[in-house]
């Protein structure tokens, strides 16, 4: 079987199991195929569910799979799993399994179904070649939903019309059973579950690769000369200097890194992907760029290279702090392996980053920059950032503003992309004061590229 080609090799894997302690025994005879696999079973149910009982597995455990969906959502909605959590899909010959039990069992040719897909019924039923039964579906599941709301639906159905219920959840088939409600309750096969632990296992592996992946990182003062400017002697530079380098050896401690001092305002650090991507919350969130602002009153530019090898993670920190550099520091960028990029990262949490690429490819992208006057990376950099607010009609003083840089060269941006023909003028905005009134440029180009 190719499962155990897969698994036959390598280290013990701990992964822990959640979910009803009825489909244990299934799970149970599908991790027979993957002997690397070893199981620590949480029983639990999205009503009884808790964030501390999946802290304390996830601190055994390299990988959650659950084996029902909703019990799988509440979890993600109450917490952030720092370890690759998936589900089994309900589908395929489960789903046959349930409908060939209806037909043989139930007169009634109305269904009411929840957690499973209305769609993946209907092909089913066209090819059973049944078209008199109609389905109705509980509004798409969400963290508001209850048990109660979903076996109410049911009810409410059954009691209208005689639906028999079609449920992914048993906690709800055993409320309608007893309530004397008929139902079926879908469960994963066999060979769903082979799927799901497949991908369990493929996401361990992938992710021990890229954790242990070399990140390097290059940290500068923004324009160190202006901010020195208030200390009056260098005595007080030099103490500014030593509170610098404290505060990056403890940044540094907490990525468990390696600190360089390359000279002058500039530091450099070794860590892993894994910490690092720990540390920054999924890249969203660098504190060294709050605390240089707030205990020592400068801004810095930090350049982050994801590589193969130290020489390639060193080259693409380089990239990364060019492109913090042009944005006008007191932000992160990051250039990943295949030197696309991710950023800003900045002091807040939520930060919503940009991607683009800095190895272009494509011939047309190109050909546009080529005409621009531009290169093609810094032409996908100004993509990237106008696409991520997704609007694409701008006047020259909005478009710096989403650019972040003066409206002088976002209008000499804009002569370029219109002597380019990559933008057409759409209209004009008129203001209340003298003066001429402002074009609205539409950015054809990007929308075409977004599309």
């Amino acid at each position: 079987m190719k499962t155990n080609q897969l698994t036959n090799n390598g280290p013990e894997i701990i992964i822990g199991i959640v979910g009803p302690e009825a489909l244990n025994k299934e799970i149970m005879k599908a991790l027979e195929a993957f002997p690397n696999f070893h199981p620590v079973f949480l029983n639990a149910t999205p009503s009884t569910i808790v964030p501390e009982v999946i802290v304390t597995l996830i601190n055994k455990v390299e990988v959650l799979l659950f084996t029902e969906f909703p019990t799988y959502f509440k979890t993600k909605q109450l917490m952030d799993c720092s370890i690759p959590a998936h589900y089994v899909p309900l589908m395929g010959t489960g789903l046959y399994r349930s409908l060939f039990l209806i037909k043989n069992q139930y007169d009634s040719k109305h269904l009411s179904i929840d957690t499973v897909e209305e769609k993946y019924i209907h092909h089913i039923f066209y090819d059973l070649g049944e078209t008199k039964y109609e389905c109705k579906s509980f509004p798409k599941y969400n963290q508001a939903e209850s048990i109660y709301s979903i076996v109410q639906f049911h009810r409410e159905n059954y009691q209208e019309v005689g639906s028999i219920a079609i449920t992914g959840i048993q906690e709800v088939s055993l409320e309608l059973s007893e309530l004397g409600i008929p139902n079926v309750w879908v469960t994963p096969t066999y060979q769903d579950m082979i799927v799901s632990l497949e991908r369990a296992l493929l996401a361990t592996e992938a992710r021990k690769n890229k954790e242990s992946q070399i990140v390097f990182g290059i940290i500068d003062i923004d324009k160190f000369d202006k901010a020195t400017e208030k200390y009056t002697t260098e005595h007080e530079v030099q103490l500014l200097k030593l509170k610098f380098q404290q505060m990056m050896l403890n940044y540094t401690k907490l990525l468990d890194g390696h600190l360089i001092n390359s000279g002058g305002e500039e530091f450099s650090f070794i860590t892993t992907r894994g910490i690092f991507e720990r540390e920054t919350r999924g890249y969203k969130f660098i504190p060294l760029l709050n605390s240089a602002k707030s205990e020592l009153g400068v801004s810095l530019s930090i350049g982050v290279g994801f590589g193969r090898s130290a020489a390639e993670a060193g080259s693409h920190a380089r990239m990364a702090l060019r492109q913090s550099k042009e944005l006008g520091g007191n932000v992160c960028y990051i250039v990943r392996e295949d030197q696309s990029v991710i950023g800003p990262v900045d002091i807040i949490t939520d930060t919503q980053y940009e991607k683009y690429d800095l190895s272009i490819t494509d011939a047309e992208l190109l050909e546009k920059a080529e005409k621009a006057g531009m290169s093609a990376a810094y032409m996908t950099k100004l993509m990237a950032r106008v696409a991520r607010h997704k609007k694409f009609d701008y006047t020259a003083q909005e478009l710096a503003s989403t650019l972040t840089i003066t409206t002088r060269s976002a209008h000499r941006i804009l002569l370029k992309w219109m002597d380019a023909n990559l933008v057409d003028i759409v209209g004009e905005e008129k203001i209340t004061y003298k003066g001429r009134p402002r074009r609205i440029y539409r950015l054809s180009f990007i929308m075409d590229s977004n599309k």
